[in-house]
């Protein structure tokens, strides 16, 4: 790719546009060229019309830069400077932000949030939701002293309920004090003689 410099007063804009800038977008192209100077090529035909790079343009006249780096084209028909002008619109909609690699950039960056195209403010606050976000997965699954004494509890009146292990059999139970126990038909429950009123007693 042969790039040239070619003056920012001699690119002409073309009649229509597939995409409208901005004020708020120019400004931030103006941050984008102060900060890091032109990054890629103004695309013009034969007559130094722009096919691609318009806000670009707007942004090295605002901020009063004389020439461009150009890629100049010279053999499309009419209709193939218009499919280039529709298609370096559109190709570049279709993509979508990686939110991770995203966070993973913030995070890098410290406490350095001037980035052209966004605001601090708003990289500040992707920033802190991103470290929360970390921090609940880096103790998720882990119990807090309140959760760990609940449970500490929960045990203890588990073990008053159940005092017997798991590898010992339950004691017989006894009869009540002055109870006569009796022994009763196979067919029948065991059962106890009430020493006071006489009645039988189911014992399970």
């Amino acid at each position: 790719m042969n790039i040239i410099k070619i003056k920012v007063s001699l690119l002409r804009k073309p009649e229509r546009n597939v995409r409208l800038h901005t004020e708020k977008q120019i400004d931030e192209f103006v941050r984008s060229v102060k900060m890091f100077g032109q990054i890629r090529p103004v695309v013009v035909d034969e007559d130094n019309m722009i096919l691609a790079g318009n806000g670009l343009v707007e942004a090295l006249k605002k901020a009063g830069i004389a020439e461009a780096d150009c890629y100049k084209i010279t053999d499309l028909t009419e209709n193939q400077k218009k499919k280039l002008m529709i298609a370096d619109n559109r190709i570049f909609n279709l993509g979508v932000d990686d939110l991770e690699g995203l966070n993973s950039f913030l995070e890098e960056l410290g406490d350095d949030y001037d980035v052209p195209g966004f605001d601090e403010d708003i990289l500040q606050s992707m920033a802190a939701e991103a470290d929360e976000i970390t921090e609940k997965i880096s103790t998720y699954g882990t119990l807090d002293d309140d959760e760990i004494e609940e449970i500490k509890e929960t045990e203890r009146k588990r073990e008053e309920i159940l005092p017997i292990s798991n590898n010992q059999a339950p004691a017989e139970p006894s009869a009540p004090p002055g109870a006569v126990e009796e022994q009763s038909p196979d067919d029948e429950k065991p059962f106890v003689i009430c020493p006071k009123c006489g009645e039988k007693i189911l014992w399970l």
